[in-house]
């Protein structure tokens, strides 16, 4: 029976084809013979610090080959990989430290104020016992119980090998948002990750021993995530890449840059671009219009967007300038990967079109599966294999993890209908969720900093449409004193990480609510929808 674990897909590809690049970064690339180095002494230096399986390891890097290196060298160990967004401000990152148990924490350079601010809100005891810089802008003189990620690699042992063997039950946690803005870590074993990103594109099929398709000399896609390997959309495609031994395209930047995004996928004969919707849509494509001969792209099969959905100008304008490439809408979330739907040349452009299917159904309020016709509103949900649940919070899994007919679904909040052909038309979020670029914004926990501010009496938070991002959170406010944009900018910007803080604040002089004290956001967002227009 396969192992279907991320760390011993990557062994075999290193014993089987050790010179095989697995991994490019501007001018470094790693073999799998590197690779597997880099992680077995990460896996070293855990247990010389006392780390054992089960313990989880934090990572907040940009994408780089040391992020892969320490994913993979904890679960060499059996320890749990942990995603840290690098955008927290430092009581963010401090309450995913303590609510994540991490007993490890590597960072870039760049965030060492971040990791400074939160460590001094956490009690030592919550302190992570290894806490590791990766040098990357080498500006940061670092305290003495932090320790260099070049030196630690220099000690490690080469040849450690761990009491652990990598099985499919070992996990990995991937941090979202929850309902309340507060983030959450869905718990994924590895095997039930491994099958779910294989049959998204194959469906009821399980993927091949990695030895026979070595074995056969398969050579494995090329893919660029161009998006985070901090979020589920960069770090699935890379996993998936990899355990197939092929070779991951990273940029390290903590910004989408379009014209090294495509010299990089010419360069390296990218075949697979995973992007965020059209906020990674648009300056790619503008980039094009601007250097319509520059980059020879020929290598480029498929474009996948996953986050977002993207609209139809985009993907129309991209296959004007690459008629070959394929388009996928990729539908999943961190709570489950679902599927997908394709767009070639030739195809009507329009949004994406999702189908029911024997692992996605659309479940109904009374729990009852919606049938192709019943036009009854409902939320999307993914059988197969799905992660466990939610850690620490049972409350939230038992509603986002549910069974019906027997069959246990991740339903993780997705409103939709179905038409008769089976086609799922997705509504958007039950709750007042903000999707801008790929990232949840959550009004509730944004209006409690606005409201902290000394001249604030009232906040309401709305997501308006933008065209970068798909949407923006714009704030409506209650002033005692005239309004200050900037000054209630600098303010968020103290508590939040930059892509929660509003990007308009607009001043009321009365949010209007119910006796009840409830804001009506309907109305609220038409009227700063009608604000906006009128002031364009």
């Amino acid at each position: 029976m396969a192992n279907y674990n991320f760390a011993h897909a990557w062994n075999t590809v290193a014993e089987l084809a050790p010179e095989r690049i697995a991994i490019t970064c501007g001018d470094r690339r790693l073999t799998y013979a590197d690779f597997h180095d880099a992680a077995t002494r990460v896996a070293g230096s855990l247990a010389d610090a006392g780390l054992a399986a089960g313990d989880k390891v934090a990572i907040e890097l940009v994408n780089s080959p040391e992020y892969l290196a320490i994913f993979y060298g904890a679960l060499l160990h059996g320890c749990v990989p942990v995603n840290v967004n690098y955008r927290y401000v430092g009581a963010e990152l401090a309450y995913l430290i303590e609510n994540s148990d991490a007993k490890a924490l590597f960072f870039h350079d760049d965030f060492a104020a971040t990791i400074d601010d939160s460590l001094a809100l956490l009690e030592e005891s919550l302190h992570p016992v290894l806490i590791v810089r990766v040098d990357r802008v080498a500006q940061y003189e670092a305290s003495p119980n932090i320790v260099r990620y070049c030196a630690l690699i220099e000690d490690a042992d080469p040849h450690f090998v761990s009491g652990h063997e990598p099985s499919g039950d070992d996990l990995i946690f991937l941090y979202t948002g929850g309902t309340t803005g507060y983030p959450k870590a869905v718990m994924w074993r590895n095997e039930d990750l491994y099958r779910a990103l294989w049959q998204m594109s194959r469906p009821n099929t399980e993927p091949p021993a990695v030895a026979d398709t070595i074995g056969k000399g398969r050579a494995a896609a090329t893919t660029l995530p161009a998006c985070p390997l901090m979020h589920g959309t960069g770090l699935f495609i890379t996993l998936s890449g990899l355990a197939g031994g092929g070779k991951v395209v990273l940029i390290d930047s903590q910004r989408l840059d379009p014209v090294r995004t495509w010299s990089d996928v010419e360069r390296e004969g990218v075949a697979a671009l995973t992007i965020v919707g059209d906020a990674f849509a648009r300056p790619l494509i503008e980039a094009l219009d601007t250097n319509p001969q520059r980059w020879d792209l020929s290598s480029l099969r498929a474009i996948t967007s996953s986050g977002v959905t993207w609209s139809p100008d985009c993907k129309q304008a991209l296959m004007d300038h690459l008629p070959g490439v394929v388009m996928i809408d990729s539908l999943g979330a961190s709570e489950g990967v679902m599927t997908r739907s394709e767009t070639r040349a030739g195809d009507t452009i329009q949004p994406a079109r999702f189908k029911l299917s024997e692992r996605v159904v659309v479940i109904a309020d009374d729990e009852s599966l919606i049938a192709p016709g019943d036009d009854r509103i409902g939320m999307v949900g993914v059988g197969g294999p799905i992660p466990l649940g939610y850690y620490k919070d049972q409350t939230k899994t038992d509603q986002t993890f549910r069974i019906v007919d027997g069959v246990r679904y991740s339903v993780p909040g997705d409103y939709a209908t179905v038409e008769t052909d089976g086609s799922i038309i997705l509504l958007g979020r039950g709750s007042a969720c903000i999707n801008s670029g790929g990232e949840k914004l959550y009004p509730e926990e944004i209006e409690l900093v606005v409201r902290a501010h000394s001249n604030v009496t009232d906040c309401v938070v709305v997501g308006l449409p933008d065209d970068r991002w798909g949407e923006m959170a714009v704030a409506l406010v209650v002033t005692l004193e005239p309004l200050e944009e900037a000054a209630l900018r600098d303010h968020c910007k103290a508590t939040l990480a930059g892509y929660k803080v509003p990007k308009r604040f607009i001043e009321l002089h009365s949010m209007q609510r119910s006796p009840s004290g409830k804001a009506d956001y309907k109305i609220l967002r038409a009227l700063a929808l009608d604000t906006l227009e009128g002031n364009s």
